[in-house]
């Protein structure tokens, strides 16, 4: 995981210059609520890591410890170990694909219908409860817990730019080994004939061996088949299992709800009206979901997104120490607001009645959680000072937005070619 934190800054960079070069192109890759979004997910995932990573690492670990072997840490024991993880790694996202209760620890990463490098990070926030298990046999076998951790952070580190429409195909042999551009977008794709297919990490020999390979032909449509419209990244990542429960608790066969839940996504019973066939998609008639709030407070969004970006990487980088080592409380507390501002953001995009109310007691918050986290340093009364002038000039400058939040104004484009 610390891998990925340090990577944070080169992956804002990397953002950057696709952004620059999409504009400069007149490209429109990006939407300011979509990209936040999607940064929110991401966000929200590495907070859930932080409390997910002992359980997973201790299973592992234990394993480990109790294999018959123990296989050294060589050159060629790491290349044999990337190709063992990126083994299961595939079978773990295709059954998450296939399977409709494991879909919905993956489906947040394919709810953006767009498609750019903000989308590699948007990552659902329980989907390491889930994928750790596939890769347990590695430990049976007697790969160390250190070296695994370091090659499955390098895999998902690689699936960071394949997230791009600025590279088309890259040279046949590389298209054939590895993983690229072409080939997950067309994992995103919800045209019939892409749905369900590159399920690859680092490699795409996998999909070819186990046939579920398709080559990037007609243009990709982005998103899922039945969209949460929300920018709500809280509500993006239990919509789908909440609908799955509640359909599956109103069946009156235990063996259907069973199935509701063991079969792929989107399969229902008799009862239910039976499995819908898949609808033809076309790029140039697809409607994306949207909201529209004024510029103005976009600006207001990007600097408090800003600031809860900041806040989250100095607590990624430090909550192993003081004084979030000794205090579980301080620790959960800072996880949660930071959880409740993406929450907020999200309701300001779609201009939610609660808001304001949420926004006044969010900025309260944020300032106590800092004033407590800095109570014993030697700068306490001027960082205390910065921040309750940041939290009093947020607080007035939301408050000239106040009349948006009486009416909302959810509506859906149609952004065409």
């Amino acid at each position: 995981m610390k891998l990925i934190v340090y990577a944070i800054p080169v992956f804002f960079i990397l953002i950057g210059i696709e952004l620059l070069i999409a504009r400069m192109r007149n490209l429109s890759y990006y939407r300011f609520n979509d990209a936040v979004t999607n940064l929110s997910c991401g966000i929200g995932s590495q907070i859930s890591g932080i409390f997910l990573k002992t359980f997973t690492f201790i299973g592992y670990t234990y394993l480990y410890q109790h294999s018959i072997w123990k296989i050294q840490d060589t050159v060629l024991t790491g290349v044999l170990l990337f190709i063992g993880v990126d083994f299961f790694y595939y079978w773990f996202h295709r059954l998450a694909h296939e399977i409709s209760f494991l879909w919905g620890s993956h489906v947040v990463h394919h709810q953006s219908e767009e498609y750019n490098l903000t989308v590699a990070l948007r990552q659902a926030a329980l989907q390491g409860a889930f994928s750790w298990v596939f890769y347990l046999p590695l430990a049976v076998v007697g790969f160390s817990p250190g070296m695994f951790l370091t090659i499955a952070s390098l895999q998902t580190l690689y699936q960071f730019w394949i997230h791009t429409k600025l590279i088309n195909k890259m040279h046949p042999a590389f298209e054939y080994v590895f993983n690229t551009p072409s080939h997950h977008r067309v994992h995103h794709g919800v045209n019939p004939k892409y749905i369900d297919r590159n399920h690859g990490g680092t490699l795409i020999i996998f999909d070819r061996m186990f046939g579920t390979f398709q080559v990037e032909e007609e243009e990709v449509v982005y998103g899922i088949t039945k969209q949460p419209k929300s920018w709500n990244p809280v509500y993006v990542n239990f919509e789908y299992w909440v609908d799955l429960f509640k359909e599956a608790f109103s069946v009156k066969s235990h063996a259907d709800k069973v199935r509701m839940m063991l079969k792929g996504p989107g399969w229902k019973p008799a009862e239910l009206g039976g499995v819908e066939p898949m609808k033809d998609v076309s790029y140039a008639t697809f409607t994306k979901y949207d909201t529209d709030i004024p510029a103005a407070l976009n600006y207001y969004v990007l600097v408090q997104f800003i600031l809860v970006l900041a806040g989250t990487t100095i607590f990624l980088n430090t909550e192993m120490k003081e004084p979030f080592s000794g205090n579980i409380l301080l620790k959960v507390g800072t996880a949660l607001t930071i959880i409740l501002s993406l929450v907020n953001i999200g309701g300001i995009f779609e201009r939610k009645a609660w808001v304001p109310v949420l926004e006044y007691v969010r900025l309260i918050a944020t300032a106590a959680v800092v004033m407590l986290l800095v109570k014993s340093s030697a700068n306490f009364y001027a960082i205390s000072g910065t921040v309750a002038a940041i939290a009093l000039a947020s607080a007035v400058w939301f408050t000239t937005f106040l009349p948006l939040f009486k009416t909302t104004n959810t509506h859906a484009e149609v952004y065409a070619g």
